[in-house]
């Protein structure tokens, strides 16, 4: 398909200079592969034709055979509308344009055979067709056959410069033309007579004017096996080739840290899910290969303990660790949490972040670079040049989707021999959408919650029941406890009415006075040290109510807040939502998750609510969330360090097909690692062409 990704689209009939620039900018097509990738949405039957008769206007569209008798403009010039006069032999109706008229009336003519394709109302009792597609029996002849018409997106610019959904049919019709069928094979002959997949000529064919729904489900089939595969075939092939060119430190021993912790610093006996984690971790450190694990676990599942014993791990094998968190205030956790595991027991550890003084980086420098400083926890500020280990053997990142892709790498380079990379992310994944973003990481799942944590009760509340939900956080209030409200938005929309967090602070001020109750707020706009110390106030228990916007989503751990109140429910994500659910439940005591809405809330919203209500399962969750929003949408998908854009494909309805697509890309690498065979020529010039538009990122994803 190179060849034709070389064709400038202004090139083909019907497209142009100005065509191609609004097609650059509106839909990024620059050429005929782009074109031709352009997937319609939806099709509609055009095998059935109406008689005039038959039509009314509960009908979602309809198709005339006919002739148009007679054409007349009526009204004054600012609401003028042409009317032609259409009859199939048997029944009139009327065909009606508001807008380009002139242009339509030129090109009218009467006592000639149309096709009449739309949406049929009734208006004096008459049934009418307003802006209807029109089409000459004899022209239809000379077109492409097709017996479902394909519909596409376009954009508002698009069809004010009449450039809509049936112009760029007419645009994919003249490309298939012009290539004649000379359209390049993208997958070896063998593999499509192996697998039963058509040919790409005729899937494009197909996918833009299916003859039939069969022949559009085998075109829909070959193309969305095609794009997961490659991706599958790509990332397996990088996999492979990074445990052949990357040496790792070999973590030979459990030494004298590790073991020191386990006996007398251990705070609870580790969860099965734990223990198998960390036994695949020690696998991977001791096979003298590069580890790079992605480790997932919902909220309070355990994995900064996790990430510790490999950090000790590390100390024991004369490396140094670090590890690096997206904001300030979840770094200075991660330092309080594992100096808190450490006493007693002699590691050096250390923060570095933006506020960190001069006099204190100076010797967190020298420490670093003389091996004294054992584990480093930062922010952004691990990155900086300036700073340098004298042995890094592991990197752990926390909810790695917060950092973009060439700034992970910058860790990866700060030693000789690229250190082990632990990614960890609170952020369930599903399955398919691992496979694809990170399916070149090994996946280690932590699925159980520790002794102890109480699941949090979740309940979904309307507005009229606000006094009843005031009165149960004054109770919780009451038994020392703290509670989260959580908002959407910093001020009022106008087309919005959701709940906005300057409203919200007033109304609680007012159930909830100052005199007696300490109340924060935190939002985006502020600035970061004034953020930073609203955020204090509440952790350290000064004020009671946190009244935030989604900047709390992560970096709070405040074990004695026991309540998330969340307004607005419906303008969250479910995994969004997930996320500020475990801002609650890290303390021992009952913890609830609050749901309120407004009533008109949409079916998508209603699903999204019930599932919270439903269940506490992260990757539940995710995988509900996937379906709904599709992978685009979920978090972090765009900062990770393999993301694609799937034309075709659907993560969230094709998990099965992407398995087989993984399969298959599986056994031909482990016949032919390099694609170096001549029957995978093909397959190896694919893969080559995806990867000059992509940065190599595989290593450090």
């Amino acid at each position: 398909m190179s060849e034709l990704a070389g064709l400038d689209i202004k090139f083909l009939s019907g497209v142009g200079s100005k065509r191609a620039s609004l097609l650059n900018q509106e839909l990024s097509i620059y050429s005929y592969e782009d074109l031709l990738y352009h997937f319609p949405y939806k099709y509609i039957d055009r095998t059935k034709y109406y008689k005039i008769s038959e039509i009314h206007s509960k009908l979602p569209y309809i198709q005339v055979k006919g002739e148009i008798t007679s054409i007349e403009v009526i009204g004054e010039k600012r609401q003028q509308r042409l009317v032609a006069y259409f009859t199939d032999g048997n029944g009139m109706m009327e065909l009606v344009w508001f807008k380009g008229i002139k242009y339509i009336q030129k090109s009218l003519k009467p006592n000639t055979e149309y096709i009449v394709f739309g949406k049929p109302s009734e208006f004096n009792r008459k049934v009418n067709v307003v802006h209807p597609e029109l089409e000459l029996v004899e022209e239809k002849k000379s077109k492409i056959n097709a017996s479902l018409q394909a519909f596409y997106l376009t954009t508002e610019k698009m069809k004010n410069h009449y450039l809509n959904s049936k112009a760029i049919q007419k645009l994919q019709e003249n490309v298939l033309q012009s290539l004649n069928g000379k359209i390049p094979e993208t997958l070896p002959a063998l593999l499509l007579k192996k697998l039963g997949l058509i040919n790409l000529h005729e899937a494009l064919l197909q996918i833009h004017f299916p003859q039939n729904t069969d022949i559009l489900k085998k075109a829909q089939y070959r193309l969305k096996f095609e794009e997961l595969f490659y991706i599958q075939l790509n990332i397996l092939k990088m996999k492979m080739k990074r445990k052949v060119l990357y040496q790792g430190h070999v973590f030979e021993k459990i030494g004298e840290n590790f073991n020191l912790f386990y006996q007398n610093n251990l705070p609870f006996e580790l969860t099965n899910a734990q223990k198998k984690v960390i036994k695949e971790i020690r696998k991977d450190v001791g096979s003298g290969k590069q580890m790079s694990r992605l480790l997932q676990g919902d909220v309070g599942s355990g994995k900064t303990l996790v990430g510790l014993m490999c950090m000790l791990m590390a100390l024991d094998n004369n490396c140094q660790a670090c590890l690096m968190a997206p904001t300030e205030i979840l770094a200075t956790q991660h330092l309080e949490t594992i100096r808190e595991f450490l006493k007693g027991i002699n590691i050096n550890v250390a923060l570095l972040t933006g506020s960190t003084k001069q006099k204190d980086r100076k010797k967190i420098h020298e420490d670093l670079l003389s091996g004294k400083l054992q584990i480093l926890i930062g922010t952004h500020a691990l990155l900086e040049n300036i700073v340098q280990f004298k042995n890094l053997g592991l990197v752990i990142i926390d909810e790695q989707h917060r950092f973009g892709v060439a700034q992970r790498a910058r860790l990866w380079k700060k030693n000789h021999l690229p250190p082990h990379v632990l990614v960890m992310t609170a952020t369930p994944i599903p399955r398919t959408l691992a496979m694809t973003l990170y399916g070149d990481l090994e996946v280690s799942v932590i699925d159980e919650l520790p002794p102890g944590r109480k699941p949090i009760q979740t309940v979904h509340y309307f507005e009229k029941r606000r006094k009843q939900v005031y009165e149960f956080m004054k109770k919780q209030i009451d038994l020392g406890r703290q509670i989260y409200m959580v908002y959407p938005m910093i001020k009022e929309s106008e087309k919005m009415d959701y709940k906005n967090l300057e409203e919200g602070y007033e109304n609680v001020t007012q159930f909830f006075p100052k005199e007696k109750y300490g109340i924060s707020m935190v939002h985006g706009k502020m600035k970061a040290a004034e953020k930073e110390e609203e955020m204090q106030r509440f952790a350290s228990g000064e004020t009671q109510i946190l009244v935030a916007t989604t900047v709390i989503e992560v970096g709070m751990n405040v074990p004695n807040a026991s309540v998330m109140v969340i307004e607005s429910t419906e303008r969250f994500g479910l995994s969004q939502l997930h996320q500020l659910r475990g801002r609650v439940g890290r303390g021992a005591d009952q913890s609830y998750c609050i749901l309120m809405s407004s009533y008109k809330i949409s079916n998508e919203s209603r699903k999204r609510i019930e599932t919270m209500v439903r269940t506490n399962d992260g990757f539940e969750i995710a995988e509900v969330d996937l379906k709904l929003r599709g992978p685009g949408d979920i978090e972090g998908t765009q900062q990770s360090g393999i993301s694609y854009d799937l034309k075709i494909a659907n993560l969230g309805k094709d998990g099965q097909l992407l398995q087989y697509a993984r399969d298959v890309a599986q056994e031909i690498l482990d016949e032919d690692p390099l694609l170096e065979k001549q029957e995978n020529f093909t397959l190896a010039k694919q893969v080559k062409r995806l990867n000059k538009a992509k940065i190599n990122w595989s290593v450090i994803s």
